[in-house]
């Protein structure tokens, strides 16, 4: 069973591609993460496509977002191998046009060792697609969606830095979730983002106004998980492209104010069976009454596989944080978070948007969409490592038929003393991710966990040099 969804009209072989690029002179394509990418003349790309991929300096994976260097040289890219080319491999099931810059036909890349020809270990792209191939020898197949809630600013990247980040305007003012009228303002604006979604070969399922303001939220549809992770980055792109359009720029920043709600990018999984079934629901026969060896009542609709699943995210979830909360502001959001439906511990509850991990499950909802929903991390997350990281411990809890650690939320609640809570910050995510022994080591391999934790070490360390607003106010007369 194949583990990548390809969009509509992607082509099959290299002479439907020329057919679909017959009118075209020029391609764009796009790397994962802050989605890098450049125009390709058609024929450089088409003989890209016919041979082994191109080059591509590695240097994006040696800088930071803002094109820094990282503080300590990792193995892919550094002054040793000269920040050499790696290979970018195209991926043709990825075939999208962009509708709002001139139908420029477009591709997604992952990269390859050029000596070895292997996906290189930090890819994050490559590293979702390793990570649902486990599923494949089971002829199981890793669905998701993902939800993002974003603030939207009347203001551009200049005005912005004019104003050095400061009293920014919020599109609309006040607190108006689900409203119907606040999306009369900026209507073109919010509408575009679900047509011109939908165009680009994003389906939406919802979206709306959320609590704050300017704050829209989006949920993307739910597909196999390469094809969504796909979904959720582009979605960005699409949106700050839009918003660029109109004046407005919108941000997945997780916590831009301390005294609103984050911005969270709740994820949903699955597996489906090779008949077609998901392997979360319970038997027919259990569907009245619910699984008898259930380890708790709180999971006697979901199926023992699914049980294990969960514990394996529960077992390991302290260790791969920095995957669900990659930055330093991400951790404002979680600390003291349960105030605006932010969990920061390792819970979980039936139906539960208190606990870190929401199971949905009937009666709530029907069998065939039995799924977890992780509501840890941020909208600032990278949806590739964060599902790879949910889907590696799911299938480690599998595997060793691991039993739940922690009882339901509602039950822990009773005994506080017996909550074990998440890092509260990037240095000690980072530190517990890359110890000796980590579960992120075990699933990930160590040469993934040196290179990511590498790179979050050097966050840490800009964060740490940094001198902020809040310490200049509070400390510069009085201390």
């Amino acid at each position: 069973m194949s583990s990548v969804e390809p969009t509509p009209q992607a082509p099959k072989s290299i002479q439907e591609l020329k057919e679909l690029l017959c009118d075209d002179t020029k391609v764009k394509v796009a790397v994962d993460g802050v989605l890098r990418g450049k125009y390709m003349s058609k024929d450089k790309f088409l003989s890209a496509v016919e041979g082994d991929g191109f080059g591509f300096c590695s240097v994006i994976f040696g800088w930071d977002i803002h094109d820094t260097v990282y503080t300590r040289e990792l193995l892919i890219s550094n002054k040793d191998n000269g920040y050499r080319d790696i290979i970018a491999k195209v991926d043709l099931s990825s075939y999208r046009r962009i509708t709002w810059e001139y139908n420029v036909p477009f591709f997604l890349v992952s990269f390859l060792d050029p000596d070895t020809k292997e996906p290189i270990c930090a890819c994050p792209r490559g590293t979702l697609a390793k990570a649902i191939k486990l599923a494949d020898k089971y002829d199981w197949k890793c669905l998701a969606g993902v939800e993002y809630e974003y603030f939207q600013f009347r203001e551009d990247p200049r005005s912005v830095a004019d104003k050095k980040f400061h009293q920014l305007e919020a599109l609309t003012p006040g607190m108006h979730g689900y409203s119907m009228l606040r999306t009369q303002l900026n209507q073109d604006y919010f509408n575009d983002i679900f047509d011109e979604a939908k165009r680009f070969h994003i389906e939406i399922e919802g979206h709306h106004t959320e609590t704050g303001p300017g704050v829209y939220e989006t949920a993307l549809a739910y597909t196999s998980a390469l094809r969504m992770a796909d979904n959720a980055i582009l979605f960005k792109y699409l949106v700050k492209s839009l918003g660029m359009q109109k004046g407005v720029l919108p941000s997945f920043m997780a916590k831009p104010w301390g005294n609103l709600p984050g911005c969270s990018g709740h994820v949903h999984v699955s597996l489906k069976t090779k008949d077609g079934k998901n392997l979360f629901a319970v038997k027919e026969s259990e569907l009245k009454n619910g699984r008898e060896d259930a380890q708790y009542g709180d999971t006697k609709w979901l199926s023992k596989e699914g049980e294990w699943f969960l514990a394996g995210i529960l077992d390991g979830l302290e260790d791969i944080v920095p995957l669900l909360v990659p930055t330093i502001n991400g951790y404002k959001r979680l600390v003291g978070g349960e105030a605006f439906w932010a969990p920061n511990a390792v819970t979980w509850g039936y139906d539960s948007r208190a606990a870190s991990i929401r199971l949905i499950t009937p009666p709530s909802c029907p069998p065939s969409a039995t799924r977890m929903e992780v509501r840890v991390p941020g909208a600032d997350m990278n949806p590739y490592l964060a599902l790879s990281a949910i889907f590696l411990l799911g299938f480690r809890g599998i595997e060793k038929q691991l039993s739940i650690p922690v009882p339901p939320v509602k039950d822990l609640m009773n005994d506080k003393s017996k909550v074990i809570k998440l890092a509260t910050g990037l240095d000690k995510a980072t530190a517990l991710f890359m110890r000796e022994g980590s579960v992120a080591r075990e699933v990930f391999g160590d040469e993934f966990v040196d290179h990511y934790g590498g790179t979050r070490e050097h966050e840490v360390n800009l964060w740490n040099q940094a001198v902020t607003s809040w310490e200049v106010e509070r400390y510069l007369e009085l201390v």
